[in-house]
């Protein structure tokens, strides 16, 4: 499994696969599940199979990794898509971090316990636009799927278990004025106002915090006006970045700023709300039972998407993810293949 994981893992470093442009990468993905022996199902550049012996009064586990990509910064100085194995033990390449080891072996992971008897029916989903949080990713193929009792999503988590993940909301605001001659005292200035609504942005606190994500956070993070220089704006915008925790929906977010701020304000969507598992999970238990230690995670994947009780754990580090010479190491992927094995054969859902 090992060497099969690298040398699939090495195919997807050298297919370009940023999101909403992965069709290459799946098309090597979905040859590589039929050579396992799989018969993948694929809307889009999404690919899933439900292992056999599928019990609609069995629970249902769901394993989960991304094919998707975000774009290279330019500060690589590899070829981002030319995979490279140092001597020491590190893979370079673009998403062999985020997420390419995770979607490798929780593959392998699924080939090999789909033929063997558990108390639980599993479903493997490769899916794409995780990057971007887009309506062609495992939004579109939840519905397709049997109930799910609960999800493992791989991400780069060192193996241990996220077991809650902040949201995320983007909003847009404008603030509006009275436009005028800047020689004059005429005009009513839009920026004046929002920088009063981008004050209370950087300063209110939501009173509900919590221990595994804190606070919600609000960053604005673009900001918009005038024509030119002698012209009082009429209109200042501003992009606001919320990260929520698991104590407020989006929509609750949104009520309360709406309700303190002065500019108009649009939500993009309400789709990512933040979750969490509870703490007596089997799934999480068994990975307790192994040592690991849980978290909450501040960075957003395809969990927010899922209805359902998920955990987040993975091979690698977060912290390089969208990075510059970004990599996994060797013993990450060898690691996290005995891992997954020993948290999901036998477990009891």
């Amino acid at each position: 499994m090992m060497n099969s994981c690298i040398e699939l893992l090495k195919k997807l470093i050298a297919t370009p696969r940023v999101s909403r442009d992965e069709k290459a990468a799946a098309d090597i993905f979905e040859q590589e599940m039929r050579q396992l022996g799989l018969t993948p199902q694929r809307l889009h550049n999404n690919l899933w199979e439900i292992a056999p012996g599928y019990d609609a009064k069995r629970p249902t586990l769901l394993l989960n990794a991304h094919i998707d990509t975000v774009r290279p910064v330019s500060a690589w100085t590899r070829n981002p898509n030319e995979p490279e194995v140092t001597e020491d033990g590190h893979l370079y390449g673009i998403g062999s971090n985020d997420d390419g080891a995770s979607l490798v072996t929780l593959l392998h992971t699924y080939v090999a316990l789909r033929n063997t008897p558990q108390t639980y029916n599993l479903i493997f989903v490769a899916s794409a636009e995780e990057e971007v949080s887009g309506q062609n990713g495992i939004s579109a193929v939840l519905p397709l799927l049997p109930p799910i009792s609960v999800g493992l999503v791989g991400e780069p988590t060192g193996m241990q278990p996220a077991i809650a993940e902040k949201g995320l909301m983007v909003l847009d605001c404008t603030a509006h004025g009275k436009a005028g001659h800047a020689a004059r005292n005429e005009g009513d200035n839009a920026i004046h106002h929002a920088i009063e609504d981008i004050q209370w942005f950087s300063t209110y606190q939501l009173p509900k915090a919590t221990e595994l994500l804190g606070p919600v956070k609000m960053t604005v993070t673009i900001i918009n006006a005038g024509t030119q220089h002698n012209v009082i704006p009429d209109q200042c915008t501003f992009t606001v970045d919320v990260r929520s925790n698991e104590c407020y929906s989006n929509e609750e977010i949104y009520d309360i700023v709406c309700q303190n701020v002065k500019s108009d304000v649009k939500a993009r969507s309400f789709r990512l709300n933040s979750s969490r598992i509870d703490m007596n999970h089997p799934l999480l238990q068994r990975a307790l039972q192994l040592g690991k230690q849980p978290f909450g995670s501040p960075t957003l994947s395809d969990q927010a998407l899922m209805h359902f009780p998920t955990m987040k754990m993975g091979p690698g580090d977060s912290r390089r993810s969208h990075t510059a010479d970004e990599y996994i190491m060797l013993s990450e992927i060898e690691d996290a293949l005995a891992t997954y094995m020993q948290i999901l054969n036998g477990l009891q859902l």
